[in-house]
């Protein structure tokens, strides 16, 4: 019988590697190319995991399920949750496992029969779920993993991000620059017939109210969060009396539209008005001037999903994880001093 030995020889790698890349150690970090060479390794010397050693049944592929909160075409219009099924589709690819499309079911209809198809092995929810939603989910199946949010931590995985640890790195950032109004554009997304308020902006007002520069005028959100969205409410903050420095917007979707905004007002950015995104899309370094935003691991959200699934899978493993991935603020050209220090941005109403 092969030993993890013979495989790290064969596959020119550490014997540690090899025994977490088999067992689907969901904290490895190792190229797609060198997992590929273990596993190839591993079915050419004919090696068998302890598991199957010891008669417990492992499956050569399971079946996923991943659920979407959003549609396909709001998908395109924000492409942070597009970024994250990427990452879920190219991990569940490598691992040789069926991903199944699936949609949310109505209040009630929670029952295994009522999802489509064959029965599934588990399942990846992208959204923001929260726990009145877990009645809609299949009865009786416990391996789900949710991606962006956290209904429940004691029952079920989770991948999300430190929110108010990265809007805090926001805020004083601007704070620090010198800056005193700062605005919010964001939005109250309806999905599911629910609406839903974003943490980012519950920490941005308490942020400011604690430096005591919270202003509840200076804040603007819309229905949803995209580009048209952004450039929307950022005409209407530019019509207000009071003109913020700077703006924190929720996403770079909608930063993307505030800028257009703001150029056809003729405003310098950021001499007149500063402003700082969210998730880092691939066009934001690419915009004029470059946008500053946080950094989101989207696509790594994803993958660390299926590799949290797997884990769950494989082990058989009972115990809830969290796992909370960092965010990076990206600092770029869209973000400076003010002009006029206590002051608001000095506009030209024409």
């Amino acid at each position: 019988m092969a030993t993890i030995k013979e495989i790290a020889q064969k596959a020119n790698v550490s014997i540690a590697t090899v025994s977490r890349v088999l067992n689907y150690d969901p904290g490895i970090s190792v190229a797609d190319e060198t997992r590929k060479r273990i596993f190839e390794a591993a079915q050419q010397l004919n090696y068998k995991t302890l598991r199957q050693r010891s008669g417990i049944a492992v499956k050569e592929r399971y079946r996923v399920g991943l659920l979407n909160w959003y549609s396909d075409q709001e998908e395109m219009l924000d492409p942070y949750y597009l970024a994250i099924r990427l990452g879920i589709e190219r991990e569940c690819f490598q691992r040789k496992m069926d991903l199944v499309k699936l949609y949310m079911q109505p209040k009630g209809n929670s029952d295994s029969k009522d999802w489509p198809g064959e029965s599934l092995d588990g399942m990846i929810a992208i959204g923001r779920f929260e726990k009145e939603d877990l009645d809609r989910f299949p009865i009786g199946l416990s391996s789900i993993v949710f991606v962006d949010s956290s209904p429940d931590d004691n029952r079920f995985d989770s991948v999300v991000i430190d929110l108010r640890k990265s809007v805090s790195e926001v805020v004083d950032y601007l704070i620090g620059l010198g800056h005193e109004t700062i605005g919010y554009i964001g939005g109250h997304n309806k999905v599911n017939n629910k609406r839903v308020r974003d943490e980012r902006e519950k920490v941005f007002m308490d942020q400011l109210a604690a430096h005591g520069l919270f202003d509840p005028e200076l804040v603007y959100t819309g229905n949803h969060l995209y580009s048209e969205d952004g450039y929307k409410l950022m005409k209407k903050a530019l019509s207000g009396n009071k003109v913020p420095t700077a703006f924190f917007i929720e996403n770079d979707s909608m930063a993307v539209g505030a800028l257009r905004a703001l150029h056809e007002a003729k405003l310098q950015i950021p001499h007149d008005i500063s402003i700082i995104g969210y998730n880092d899309i691939a066009i934001a370094e690419f915009l004029q001037p470059p946008l500053t935003t946080v950094k989101v691991h989207m696509e790594h959200m994803g993958e660390t999903a299926v590799e949290l699934l797997a884990d769950r899978l494989v082990a058989k493993r009972e115990i809830a994880k969290k796992i909370v991935l960092p965010t990076r603020l990206k600092i770029r050209e869209s973000s400076g001093a003010p002009a006029k220090k206590n002051g608001a941005a000095p506009i030209n109403h024409e």
